[in-house]
């Protein structure tokens, strides 16, 4: 489907991993976008218009048209059956869409409650376990980097959405304290990801971890 004129409108926060993915994504496919950034420190994401939009209070949003979505991974879903005809990002061949959903449930699970819980932790001073995040990150990361000893990306020969959804955590982990160093496989996936036309980095913070 063709995008409208006007642009997509994206609540967001510029250090969320989940914002990031969205914005990362809607940039690859080149559509127009409208930034609104989001207090997350003075509470905004809390306010009753905001909850309007998402009860659950929790960046990111999509606005688009009359349509209003929140969770990232649902998002992405979204963005791409609407507006990527060649189903380039999600395949529509059975298996390999089962494996991309396979790789979103990684991102809601592991990657949530390892990596980005850890960099939570370090970057917001959320209270978490930041021993137990690291410990499954260390766990994710092993098998990932052993994975993608044989593979340019997640699933099959181009990215899908599956490397959008855990590009952006992965690449912040020393954020949290969780060292890439071991994992050359990982490292040379976000490389490649990274080179892809229209990628946009993730905004970096200074903490006494990041690397």
């Amino acid at each position: 489907m063709t995008p409208s004129l006007r642009p997509i409108r994206l609540h967001r926060h510029a250090l969320s991993g989940h914002s990031h993915r969205v914005e990362l994504f809607l940039s690859l496919l080149k559509l127009p976008v409208e930034r609104v950034d989001v207090d997350l420190a003075s509470g905004e994401q809390k306010s009753p218009e905001f909850l309007a939009r998402n009860p659950f209070g929790q960046v990111p949003v999509l606005e688009d048209g009359e349509v209003t979505l929140a969770d990232s991974n649902a998002i992405l879903v979204y963005l791409a059956t609407r507006y990527d005809p060649s189903g380039r990002w999600l395949p529509r061949e059975p298996v390999a869409a089962a494996r991309v959903q396979q790789w979103l449930s990684i991102a809601a699970g592991p990657l949530a409650s390892g990596p980005a819980a850890a960099r939570l932790v370090a970057v917001f001073g959320t209270k978490l376990d930041a021993e137990r995040a690291k410990a499954i990150a260390t766990q994710l990361y092993s098998v990932l980097d052993l994975y993608l000893a044989t593979r340019s990306f997640l699933v099959g020969e181009e990215p899908t959405l599956a490397d959008v959804a855990l590009y952006s955590y992965t690449a912040h982990a020393p954020e949290g304290g969780v060292s890439l160093k071991p994992y050359g496989n990982i490292r040379a996936w976000l490389a490649r990801i990274e080179a892809l036309p229209g990628f946009v980095p993730m905004q970096r913070t200074r903490t006494a971890f990041a690397a």
